[in-house]
């Protein structure tokens, strides 16, 4: 029997939280630098990054060198805003049929639900229990073990076929950016896009997704996921 690791995106794929993100970055960089109320990182574009990777953005804007220690200080910084911020965005949203989908593949034997995201894993799982979504997932790859998307889904899938004890392993990404169609096809893996972040169909084709759909209420998800 083979075993299908499924690895979820969780921002523009499973939810949109409503700004909270880069409110709680603004938050942190202000706090590293003195500058609490002059942050601002509208300019630099989130989707498809690793957490890592965007603190070495938001930093340079700044003027700052991005080294390691100063990047994990803002990161343990943007952390513990992050909750407070979850909790006045109302604009948060889990999007269409996320719910739905997720607990239907939930008891199937033959598959194992994970997530392959650019969030830090405490950033990740705030998010997902801002939405009722945490007790969905139980391992994954995170903008914490890696600042190269491919690389993210790459750890998630090993952490992940931990559970195989041994099967054929079959690996799908699901995501709504290029980059997680490319960090996908990089890893042998096969991806699902979804239509509901930055990126419209044509984009997503482009970059290579096996199926690419409108949201998550397609059945055609269940399908590519059997």
């Amino acid at each position: 029997m083979h075993l299908t690791i499924a690895l979820f995106d969780i921002d523009g794929t499973l939810l949109l939280a409503g700004g909270a993100g880069r409110r709680a970055l603004e938050i942190a960089i202000g706090e590293v630098l003195g500058k609490s109320d002059e942050v601002s990182l509208e300019s630099i574009a989130f989707a498809g990054r690793t957490d890592p990777w965007i603190i070495a953005q938001a930093l340079a804007k700044y003027g700052v060198a991005a080294d390691p220690r100063l990047i994990a200080e803002v990161l343990a910084r943007y952390v513990a805003a992050l909750p407070g911020q979850l909790a006045l965005a109302h604009a948060f949203e889990v999007l269409p049929g996320v719910v739905e989908l997720l607990q239907h593949l939930r008891g199937r034997r033959n598959l194992a639900l994970g997530l392959g995201t650019g969030n830090a894993e405490p950033a990740a799982y705030a998010k997902l229990a801002r939405g009722g979504l945490e007790s969905f997932f139980s391992f994954g790859g995170f903008g914490s073990d890696h600042v190269d998307r491919a690389e993210v889904l790459r750890i998630g899938l090993e952490r992940g076929r931990k559970k195989a004890e041994g099967e054929d392993v079959r690996a799908v990404v699901i995501g709504d950016t290029p980059r997680d169609v490319e960090a996908a096809r990089a890893i042998g893996a096969e991806c699902i896009a979804v239509e509901t972040g930055s990126y419209d169909a044509s984009v997503l084709r482009e970059a290579g997704a096996s199926l690419v759909v409108s949201d998550l209420r397609d059945p055609d998800v269940v399908e590519a996921l059997q």
